[in-house]
């Protein structure tokens, strides 16, 4: 269950009752002055993620081995959003649930993250097969450096 639905109505329920006792008509003034502030500014920081990540290409990120150490479990999808500045792809029909989104870097890799209820449940980093593979096909040679005195 996640409590964070529950907790955050109770805890302006109380907030209001709290300031009812305390000054009356003008405690619930003050009250619901505080929730529209703590909406607004929730409000705000959603408007200018989307904002940032409205300027690059869907699905894009600078480096996905960076995103993948950087990403953690529970992670909200506003939040990764605001780590990559990018949307996901999304590789699920729309509203469907679990939400899977990808991001790609320059070099062909990606990121492919699971989202269940908003919150990251899993991840995984694919690399390209030429990127992965750190035996050499040849030998390569070192030239012998000469040094003049």
């Amino acid at each position: 269950m996640n409590f964070n639905k529950i907790l955050a109505p109770v805890a302006i329920l109380v907030f209001t009752i709290g300031a009812w006792q305390a000054f009356h008509w003008a405690g619930i003034a003050l009250a619901a002055g505080g929730v529209v502030m703590w909406i607004l500014l929730h409000f705000t920081r959603m408007v200018t993620i989307l904002k940032k990540a409205a300027n690059r290409p869907i699905g894009h990120v600078a480096s996905a081995v960076m995103l993948n150490a950087k990403l953690q479990k529970g992670a909200s999808l506003m939040h990764v959003i605001a780590m990559t500045r990018s949307l996901g792809q999304l590789l699920t029909e729309k509203d469907a649930q679990p939400e899977i989104f990808r991001w790609t870097d320059a070099g062909q890799s990606h990121v492919t993250a699971t989202f269940v209820g908003g919150k990251l449940t899993e991840w995984t980093l694919e690399r390209p097969a030429h990127l992965t593979d750190t035996t050499p096909d040849t030998p390569v040679d070192i030239p012998a450096t000469t040094r003049s005195t």
